[in-house]
Parts: structure tokens; sequence; C-alpha cells
């Protein structure tokens, strides 16, 4: 039997035990949950597939990252720290970290949210959405027609559609469109990849209506690292050097620092435009904290310091995305749909050399 697998680029330093079940307790475990599996304990689940968000180990310099944390309320070397790691691949001029992504959504749609707005994107994440429709305005899905195919095979799945996109704001023009988010890769559609021209094409058409242009970045490692695999003349580029022009592009981003980071905890919001900037973290002191720590202790800023610098390795990213494609291509072998996402898992089917459905 043909069997093919990849060398994991790390060693296991420590493990975790795990309860054993039978498929009579699991299932008595499930329908007592009401086939819920948010309900589940987690101790009954052996491989637990509900998300990655924040549910990963860190790496040993992580760990020793957090010994070395300062947690003073103000001007913690940590808050330095933190801060220059996110800067070196998204060179924004504000930085504000949050306790996680959500709450960086939280406080930009609170900021230039509203009644009669519309935020287009390729296709917003689901707190995204819930925070945007708390304030009245509308989200609005534009992704291209290959991204609603899931037996379709394209690249680039995950990119906006350029033509719509110019429609809306030439309709709608900048006092109802704040600004325009990409979501990189597209977490709500499978986790599809956003290639480097539509993120270019999307600043142009965002230039021409004097209309911002933000990440919501979650993904921006594994994202960049489809851009070095499919998209042409990126080849011999670096994940970090792509990183750094994919934010180039923007005026902004969300993150949330439990994805690509590989933090169990963090996010931050980061930008340009000194009044948002300003507001923005009016409203973090109200619900997050002081705009040097956002919710977060020192520890985890050091530790979310080193994930982000981690994150952009290209042994580990090689090895993510091809564990990932095992598993979809075992799955779609035994007739079960993979080209979904599901409450932070991203199921996503590559068929041939490098391509997704």
């Amino acid at each position: 039997m043909e069997f093919n697998t990849i060398i994991e680029p790390f060693r296991i330093h420590s493990v975790e035990p795990i309860k054993m079940t039978n498929e009579v307790q699991r299932r008595e475990i499930i329908s007592k949950a009401g086939y819920n599996i948010f309900n589940l304990k987690s101790e009954d689940v052996m491989i637990d597939l509900l998300t990655d968000s924040g549910t990963g180990a860190m790496s040993k310099n992580q760990w020793a990252a957090i010994q070395h944390g300062d947690e003073s309320y103000a001007g913690s070397p940590s808050w330095e720290i933190f801060r220059s790691a996110v800067t070196a691949l998204f060179p924004f001029k504000h930085v504000i970290p949050t306790h996680q992504g959500r709450a960086a959504e939280k406080i930009l749609f609170s900021v230039v949210g509203g009644n009669g707005k519309t935020f287009p994107s390729n296709t917003h994440f689901d707190t995204t959405r819930a925070n945007i429709e708390f304030t009245g305005a509308t989200a609005l899905d534009l992704v291209i027609e290959e991204g609603t195919q899931p037996r379709t095979i394209h690249p680039f799945k995950g990119n906006i559609d350029i033509d719509r996109l110019e429609r809306l704001l030439r309709e709608l023009g900048p006092d109802q469109v704040p600004l325009v988010m990409l979501t990189i890769t597209n977490n709500s559609g499978g986790g599809q990849p956003v290639s480097m021209q539509n993120i270019r094409e999307t600043r142009e058409v965002c230039d021409t209506y004097n209309i911002p242009l933000y990440l919501d970045a979650c993904r921006f490692a594994e994202n960049a690292w489809f851009i070095h695999e499919r998209e042409h003349g990126y080849d011999t580029q670096s994940v970090p050097d792509i990183v750094r022009e994919m934010a180039g592009l923007a005026d902004g981003m969300t993150m949330s620092a439990k994805k690509d980071p590989m933090g169990n905890n963090g996010g931050w919001l980061a930008l340009n435009d000194d009044q948002i900037a300003q507001e923005a973290r009016t409203l973090l002191i109200l619900t997050e904290g002081f705009p040097t720590y956002g919710g977060l202790a020192g520890r985890d800023l050091e530790a979310l310091a080193v994930g982000i610098s981690e994150a952009v390795s290209h042994d580990y990213l090689k090895y993510r995305i091809a564990s990932t494609q095992y598993l979809g291509d075992a799955l779609d072998k035994a007739g079960i749909p993979v080209s979904c996402r599901s409450g932070g898992t991203q199921f996503t089917l590559m068929r041939g050399p490098g391509y997704a459905t």
C-alpha cells in the first residue's frame, strides 16, 4: 500500500495523557450532549477537531518567554518586545493589543460602523460579521464565483471579486463604505487563500474611491505560504517578505493571535489612521485594559512575540500544509465532504500540485 508522509520539523518535548473511550461510550456521551459538540467535556474527546484556535501546544521558546514576561501595568518591556515583533512583519503606525481577535473587531467596528454603513469582504468571519451587524451596518461577502463551488479547482478560491467590489464602491462611495476587509486566508470559505495580485487589485480599487483596505489576518502565514507555492514570481521570496508585502498594501488589520502566531490567547488591532487609533484606544481602556497590554498579561505578550516569528518558518508551514493535505485527501477518499469550515476548524482539500478545492 502506498504511503506518503512528511517528517515533523520539531521534537515532542512533553506529552499529555488522554482518556480512552470505546464506541458504545462515545455514542452515550454524544447523546447526552444533545449531539452538540460544544456541550461535550473536552476530557471525553479523544481527537478534538472543534477548533485549532488557541488550543495548540506552544514551543519551548514561547514557554521560556513566559518566564521573561514583565507584569508592570504601564511601560512594560514585554509590550515593547511584542510591538517590535508585530511591526517587524506588519509595519503599521499603531498597534493595539487585545485579548483575542473578536475584541479587535469589536473595537474597530464600534468606531467606524453604524446604521447605513456597508463593509465588503471576500468572506467575513462569523465574529467579524456579528460585530459589524451589531452596529447596524451590513457585512457583505463578495468572494469570486469559484469560491462558492466546492469541487472547482482554483489556486486562490479566497479571492474577492474585483468587478463586484468596484461596482459596489462606485455606487456607495466612501461615505457608506468606511473600509474594505480581506480575510486571509478566507476562513469562512474553507480556509482558502487570497493571491497577492488580488490584494493588489483590491488596493487599487480602494485607492480609486479613497477607501481604506484592512486585513483580517489571522492566517497570514498560511496565506503567504500559498502565495509562495502558487503565485508566479513568489517562489524565491521568503514568507516574512511576502507577509510584509501583503501588509504594505493595507491600511490596517485585525488579528486573532490564537491562530497562526500559535498563542493560547491574544490578538491586536493595527492601523495607520491617527483618529481611529485614538478612538480605539479609548474603547480599549473601557473594555480591555491599558494600551500597552490590552487584556493580556506581560507573559502572554512575550509568548506571542515569539510565536509571530516562529509562524513564518518555511519548514513549519511546509509541514502544516502537507499534513492538512494528507488529511483532506484521506477524507475525500472516504467520501467525506471536506471543503467546509466549522467552529474554526478548516478542512482544505488540495488536489494536484498544490491546488485546492
